[in-house]
């Protein structure tokens, strides 16, 4: 047998204390990285993860502002009748071409006609109704009168009259007709690849039915997608087989191709909950569906996320895991516990 000589004994001792210090050293890492990984996943869980998507889509009213003139002589109103489009904010310029006194009394109420079959019956009836304007025009003078149309007004008509006794027996009335052309609320809605409406709830806030809605699809992803109404308010939909009974309220083809959308538009006929869903196969039974309410106020949002896990000592803790693990790290890898590497090597 062989016998060892003095260098390669001092070869075999050194790899003999490499080891024992790797065996000492690697409780210390192992500790060390448990510790910095569990104080990383807590410090990173601490950080508010934010939806790209609001909660609740709200519809919005478009803005737009309108000036007519009307003209009033001693023997009526001109025009008598006139015809504005819904969701606009509306100045009437009341000009007085005659010799008396008038007034523009225009009714809040839809329908609504005024008694008006002498004067005392006719205040009765305008102090007992809610007007939208009531102005006062001298002989050869003019006022404003000024109020807005709400988006789902369309299709109604309004009385207007002069108050000065005897006036409104005498003719001196008209009506304000709200165009069918009505653009209602206008929303926006999202498809996204995960199979999903982003939001899944959306609030047409009209306070008048039947109310127009235009929802604008949005293509997060690059999927083919549908924006299918129910036509029924208050229905769970349990399969698209629905919509083969029950034609659809509103419907929508969304294109494949990212950043490109469609118009849903339609009219909400009484208030409600209204489901849609997206009919293409396979996307329904995976969760692609949401709830329109209609003059139903929403659920309130989930409160955000915290930016804690727990509270403010749970982060603190989570950072001084982390530290002491990479302090550990170091002790291992630089105070003596992890020898270098292997002699030869």
């Amino acid at each position: 047998m062989r016998s060892i000589g003095g260098r390669e004994a001092g070869t075999v001792a050194s790899i003999a204390r490499w080891r024992h210090g790797l065996r000492r050293a690697t409780p210390w890492l192992a500790t060390g990285l448990v510790l910095a990984l569990v104080g990383a996943v807590g410090g990173a869980r601490a950080v508010p993860f934010l939806s790209y998507a609001p909660t609740v889509g709200y519809g919005h009213t478009p803005d737009a502002n309108l000036t007519v003139s009307l003209q009033v002589s001693d023997a009526g109103f001109t025009p008598r009748f006139f015809s504005e489009p819904p969701g606009t904010n509306l100045s009437v310029h009341v000009m007085n071409v005659g010799h008396l006194t008038h007034s523009f009394v225009l009714s809040n109420d839809s329908g609504y006609r005024f008694n008006g079959s002498n004067p005392s019956k006719l205040n009765a009836s305008v102090n007992a109704h809610p007007l939208s304007a009531n102005v006062t025009v001298a002989p050869g003078t003019s006022a404003w009168a000024n109020f807005s149309i709400l988006p789902s007004e369309g299709f109604d008509s309004f009385e207007f009259l002069s108050q000065v006794p005897y006036q409104f027996q005498s003719g001196l009335w008209g009506l304000l007709n709200i165009t069918s052309t009505t653009p209602g609320t206008t929303i926006y809605e999202n498809t996204t690849n995960a199979l999903s409406f982003q939001p899944s709830v959306l609030d047409d806030n009209a306070s008048h039915y039947p109310s127009n809605v235009n929802i604008y699809v949005a293509n997060l992803g690059d999927v083919n997608h549908t924006f299918t109404v129910a036509p029924q308010p208050n229905v769970t939909i349990t399969t698209v087989g629905y919509f083969h009974a029950h034609p659809a309220l509103g419907n929508a083809s969304i294109p494949g191709t990212a950043g490109k959308g469609a118009w849903a538009n339609f009219t909400v006929p009484a208030p409600g909950i209204y489901e849609f869903v997206c009919t293409v196969a396979g996307h329904f039974t995976s969760g692609m569906f949401g709830f329109l309410y209609a003059g139903v106020p929403p659920p309130p949002p989930p409160a955000p996320l915290p930016t804690g896990i727990v509270d403010s000592w749970v982060l603190a803790g989570s950072f001084a895991l982390l530290g002491i693990g990479g302090l550990l790290v170091v002790i291992a890898g630089f105070g003596g516990r992890f020898a270098g590497s292997p002699p030869g090597h």
